[in-house]
C-alpha cells in the first residue's frame, strides 16, 4: 500500500511548484529602453525581478518532491527485486517517463530563472554599432516549466502507486 503521507506531501509540493512557475510566467521581467536626461546614452530599465525567485522556488520544490518519491520507492533500482507482472512493468514505464518530465521541467525552470535574472544596463554609452539589447526571457518558458512540473506531479504519483502495488505483490505472493 502506498504511503498516504508521501502521496499528500508530494502532491502539495508539486502543486505549490506549479503555482510558483505560473506566477513566474506572469511576473517575468520586461525591459524598455530609456534615454538619460542629457541624451548622451541609452540604458535598459527592467520591471520587477520576482519571477526569478518564483522560478527558483518552483525548481527547489519540484526537486524536493522528486527526491521524496525516489527515496520512498528506493529509486526503483535499490532494494528487493519485484516480481514480474503488470504493476512492475507499469511502474518501470512510469519511472522513465517521470524522469524525462522531471528533467525537462527542471531545465525550463532553471534556464528561465537564470535568463530572467540577467539584465544589461547600458545600451549605447559608447558609439557602438550593435549595442546590447534589452532582451528578456521569451514568453512561455516558465509556462513550459509549469506544464512539465504538472506532468511530473501526475506521473510521479501514478509511479509511486504502481511501485507500491508491485512491492506489495512481491512481499505477499499468491501461490
Amino acid at each position: 500500500m502506498a504511503s498516504k503521507l508521501v502521496v499528500i506531501i508530494v502532491f502539495i509540493l508539486d502543486l505549490v511548484a506549479v503555482g510558483l512557475a505560473i506566477a513566474a510566467e506572469q511576473r517575468r521581467s520586461v525591459g524598455k529602453v530609456v534615454t538619460d536626461s542629457e541624451k548622451q546614452y541609452e540604458y535598459c530599465v527592467y520591471g520587477t525581478d520576482i519571477a526569478t525567485s518564483y522560478g527558483a522556488g518552483a525548481f527547489l520544490l519540484l526537486f524536493i518532491s522528486q527526491v521524496l518519491i525516489m527515496s520512498a520507492s528506493r529509486c526503483f533500482c535499490c532494494g528487493k527485486s519485484l516480481n514480474p507482472g503488470g504493476s512492475r512493468a507499469c511502474a518501470l514505464l512510469l519511472f522513465l517517463i517521470c524522469w524525462v518530465f522531471f528533467l525537462v521541467a527542471e531545465v525550463c525552470l532553471l534556464a528561465a530563472s537564470i535568463r530572467n535574472a540577467y539584465h544589461t544596463k547600458y545600451r549605447k554609452m559608447w558609439n557602438i554599432d550593435n549595442p546590447p539589447s534589452c532582451e528578456v526571457i521569451r514568453k512561455g518558458v516558465f509556462a513550459a516549466g509549469a506544464a512539465f512540473t504538472l506532468f511530473t506531479a501526475i506521473v510521479s504519483q501514478f509511479y509511486y502507486v504502481c511501485y507500491s502495488r508491485a512491492r506489495d505483490a512481491s512481499q505477499n505472493p499468491s501461490y
